[in-house]
């Protein structure tokens, strides 16, 4: 009997062999962890275990601009910070009227404030009031909008310490101290001019073209003297006011007609103060008839292209970093009503990403008289501070003791030219 079951174990082991070699092989399955996660090709993720991709919302700004956006002035200067901001916050959008000043032509009826109006309807969730013209309705439309971002150029409401303080949470106000440009500027003139006259092409009367204009008579004076070693009575500077930023005919002086004048009675460096480029295109035709003469140009960094040959330098604004900081605050949540008077960064004042303002040289600047001027900037990043006493005022008024350093306030709110200046400190009544 123990045979016979044998017998048929071996028959059923025979049989199961002749089976297995007749079917499929069987595959073989690497244990999971073997496979690298890399290896699994995306698509054999189910679509449901992808997540929802989204877009995320744009940031619209808006901007209004008191000149046009190539005036190679002010407004220009100022889009292109706006630029810098879309460039480097992806996903960012820029509007912007131009023309925007009181009594413009191409808005009659309208107010700054409405036209800004306009942009939030659009979508901007933040609006730049470029220019002082436009002051009053920078604080107005920010005190009717307050969910809206605020930012007013050159104004000073949210300067806690200032003369025209005024609370106001959704607004920042931002200005650049050009008054040390406008020294190097003023330098690069004392330098260079061979009559002693120099000319400044002034825009409106106010507090800041005053200290504007006075920070470049500071430069000139100071070179002058102390540079060339010349005597302060045989410098002559003079300020004549167009009574605007730029030309409106029929409200203005002609600023071709000033420039003009400067150069044909002995002046042969203007500096221009106005956010258009006359002084240096009369410049150029004055030299082509004969006439040695030089010009600086003011707000926009490539200016001097204008007229190169005899374009000494340009001190210009660089509002990118300031707006684009800024403008992250509104994005991020941090948004703090606060006033900015920035700097520039003596490092490098040409680095457009760190510095508030620049100066870049003309051609018409002699070799000689670009290393007497490098050693002048140097000077001031080192901490020279021609703000201080003794200064007067333009009525001899002393303004500043001797050795008595100016206050933000006092720079800021200058009430007249200094002693030395020729011009009017107050728009005529």
């Amino acid at each position: 009997m123990r045979k016979n079951i044998t017998t048929l174990a071996l028959l059923a082991m025979a049989l199961v062999m002749v089976l297995s070699a007749c079917g499929t092989p069987a595959t073989t399955v690497a244990p999971a962890t073997a496979v690298p996660a890399t290896s699994v090709p995306a698509t054999a993720v189910p679509p449901t275990a992808v997540p929802p991709t989204v877009t995320p919302q744009p940031f619209i700004f808006g901007m209004l601009l008191v000149g046009a956006k190539n005036d190679n002035g002010w407004s220009q200067a100022t889009y292109d910070g706006g630029m810098y901001v879309e460039q480097k916050i992806p996903g960012s959008q820029m509007l912007y009227l131009e023309n925007v000043y009181s009594g413009s032509p191409s808005y009659p009826g309208q107010t700054a404030s409405q036209l800004a109006d306009q942009l939030v309807a659009q979508g901007a969730k933040l609006i730049f009031f470029n220019s002082d013209d436009m002051k009053d309705e920078a604080l107005k439309f920010a005190n009717a909008n307050p969910t809206v971002y605020v930012i007013g150029v050159s104004d000073d409401w949210t300067w806690k310490d200032g003369q025209n303080y005024t609370a106001s949470a959704n607004q920042v106000d931002i200005m650049a101290r050009m008054e040390y440009m406008k020294m190097i500027a003023g330098c690069a003139a004392a330098l260079t001019t061979q009559t002693g006259k120099i000319g400044f092409l002034g825009p409106l009367i106010n507090a800041e073209t005053r200290r504007l204009a006075s920070s470049a008579f500071l430069g000139a004076q100071y070179c002058w003297t102390n540079v060339l070693g010349k005597n302060a009575a045989d410098l002559t500077f003079t300020v004549t006011w167009i009574g605007f930023w730029f030309n409106i005919p029929g409200f203005t002086s002609d600023p071709t007609q000033v420039a003009d004048n400067f150069y044909n009675t002995g002046y042969d460096v203007v500096i221009s103060g106005i956010d258009t480029t006359e002084a240096l295109v009369e410049a150029e035709k004055a030299k082509a008839a004969g006439n040695p003469v030089w010009a600086l140009a003011y707000d926009y960094q490539s200016n001097c292209n204008v007229a190169p040959d005899i374009c000494l330098g340009v001190p210009y604004f660089n509002w990118g970093p300031a707006f684009l900081t800024t403008v992250k605050t509104a994005i991020d949540g941090t948004w703090a009503e606060n006033f900015q008077w920035n700097s520039p960064d003596w490092t490098n004042i040409n680095n457009l990403d760190t510095s508030a303002v620049g100066f870049n040289k003309g051609a018409g600047l002699s070799a000689d008289n670009s290393t007497k001027l490098d050693a002048f900037i140097a000077q001031l990043a080192g901490g020279l501070n021609l703000w201080t006493g003794p200064i007067n005022l333009q009525d001899k008024t002393v303004y500043l003791t001797a050795g008595t350093v100016a206050t933000d306030q006092q720079i800021w709110y200058l009430p007249q030219l200094l002693e030395g200046m020729q011009g009017d400190s107050v728009p005529a009544q």
